[in-house]
């Protein structure tokens, strides 16, 4: 969704003359559901003045009570008569108010402590300072060390939550694919290997131990006999005298 003009003045006087929860004031202004938080808290835009987004034709009083009656709908942005080119994207470190740049330390000084992935690079561009800055103070050789408290960047307004958690997670996926180069260029790949004892084992050939056969038992009644051999057997045997008379 396309930011309206001056989203933190437009979220800061929907923030204090409509009763929108912040989750459609963020969504609306495009940002941090904690950013509108902090407004209504008084910690983020302070001295930022109000712009009415009815007046500016970006909103409708109509379409602000709706979203009012039902906290699960979100805004819609009325039809403008203007065509505004998208804004190109910054490049370098933001520009800092003169009433904000000696907030500055402290929002490095929180970084350095609750981010140590974030480069020197991404610090600079987040809180718009120099990378000599930064290592002022992390040596802590810097004028004002002595008074250097870190403090959120976000609450002091120098970024707003959404840079920072997309910063965030740009570090971590860096990290991520150093550690998965150093581990591929260690050989370490993340699966155990075998003993060199496993691998260099003689394969063991397992006999297959035959069944011995078995005959079948003749079966008795079913022997053959030929006229030869019963005849030769008649011949071995002695007749008895009182059987021949």
């Amino acid at each position: 969704m396309i930011q309206p003009l001056m989203p933190k003045a437009t979220a800061v006087w929907l923030v204090e003359n409509t009763a929108l929860t912040f989750d459609q004031v963020a969504d609306f202004c495009g940002l941090h559901v904690l950013e509108v938080k902090g407004i209504a808290d008084g910690d983020v835009a302070q001295g930022i003045k109000g712009m009415d987004p009815i007046v500016s034709g970006q909103l409708s009083r109509a379409e602000i009570e709706r979203c009012q009656a039902n906290p699960a709908t979100r805004l819609m942005r009325a039809e403008s008569k203007y065509k505004i080119p998208p804004a190109a994207p910054r490049k370098g470190p933001r520009y800092t108010p003169v009433s904000r740049r000696q907030d500055r330390p402290d929002a490095v000084a929180w970084l350095l402590r609750n981010h140590p992935e974030l480069t020197d690079a991404q610090i600079s561009k987040l809180v718009g300072t120099t990378k000599p800055t930064i290592e002022s103070i992390k040596d802590r050789s810097h004028w004002n060390s002595a008074n250097i408290k870190p403090v959120d960047p976000v609450t002091l307004g120098l970024s707003t939550q959404i840079e920072l958690d997309a910063a965030v997670q740009k570090a971590g996926r860096k990290l991520e694919r150093e550690r998965k180069k150093a581990d591929k260029a260690a050989g370490r790949t993340g699966e155990t290997l075998l003993s060199a004892a496993e691998t260099t084992a003689p394969e063991v050939q397992h006999a297959t131990i035959a069944a011995p056969e078995v005959k079948p038992e003749e079966d008795e009644t079913k022997k053959s006999y030929d006229a030869d051999s019963v005849f030769a057997s008649l011949k071995g045997v002695k007749i008895d005298e009182d059987d021949a008379d």
